[in-house]
Formats: C-alpha cells, sequence, structure tokens
C-alpha cells in the first residue's frame, strides 16, 4: 500500500489509479471493513488523527480532484461522507524521499512523466499536508 505524500499531479495515469484503489483499501482498512492491512505502516498517520475515516476520505477527494483535471471518472460515490479540516503533517526528509522513489518507477515505466519531474523546482504536496522538518519518517521503509 502506497499513500504518496507528494502532489497526486506527479502521477502518470498509471500511478494515478494505482493510488486511487490503493487509498479505496485504506478506507476500508479504516472503517473495519477488512481484515487485512489494519496495521499497515503507511495507515500510522492517518490513524493518528482524531478522525481517520475523514482523513482518508479528504485524501481520496483530493485524488479525484487531480483526475478531473485529467478528464478520468473516478466514482466519488466510493468516497465516505465524513470530512476532515485539518492537514498532517510530513517531513521534509519524507517528501524528498517519495519524490526520489517516484521518479526511478517513472524512469522505467514513463519516460516522459520522468523528464517533467527533473523540472520540478519544488515539491508539492497533496492538499492534505504540510511539511515540516525532519527526516525520513520511520513508517515509510520500503
Amino acid at each position: 500500500m502506497r499513500l504518496w505524500s507528494i502532489h497526486p499531479a506527479y502521477l502518470d495515469s498509471k500511478g494515478l489509479l494505482a493510488l486511487w484503489r490503493e487509498a479505496l483499501l485504506a478506507q476500508k482498512v479504516l472503517l473495519g471493513e477488512t481484515k487485512g492491512y489494519k496495521n499497515h505502516p503507511q495507515l500510522i498517520r492517518f490513524k493518528n488523527t482524531k478522525n481517520p475515516v475523514g482523513a482518508i476520505a479528504e485524501y481520496l477527494r483530493g485524488i479525484v480532484d487531480e483526475a478531473d483535471k485529467r478528464g478520468y471518472k473516478f466514482d466519488k460515490e466510493k468516497i465516505v461522507h465524513e470530512e476532515f479540516k485539518g492537514r498532517i503533517t510530513v517531513t521534509e526528509g519524507q517528501v524528498n524521499y517519495e519524490f526520489t522513489h517516484l521518479s526511478r518507477k517513472l524512469k522505467k515505466r514513463a519516460i516522459d512523466w520522468y523528464i517533467q519531474l527533473g523540472k520540478v523546482k519544488k515539491i508539492n504536496l497533496h492538499p492534505m499536508f504540510k511539511q515540516v522538518n525532519g527526516d525520513i519518517e520511520n513508517w515509510e521503509i520500503i
């Protein structure tokens, strides 16, 4: 399960679809609707909020917004009707790690996207995240 902190705009179509599916799975986990993945490290930051289900719903809405911009038709009705008004912090080290990891993936499967990533000067985050100083977060070991 990979729930990127970086903005979904950096993902190619394959990556965006995978993110959508994995975030929907995360929503099921947080709703208690599945037996697996309950303690997956990528869920920690959502579980640590006051409203984990609302947080993953907000995360899914950010993915849908990007899909809409591209003309994709992701089913918004799959997102639970919970709200989350806060932001989740993510360390600068984590953001850089994710961006580098994505670059390596795209270099192998989508060279045009990889070239575009090389032009990025400032890494944008998924709208629900706020960057803070710090190293790679422990939950993000691959």
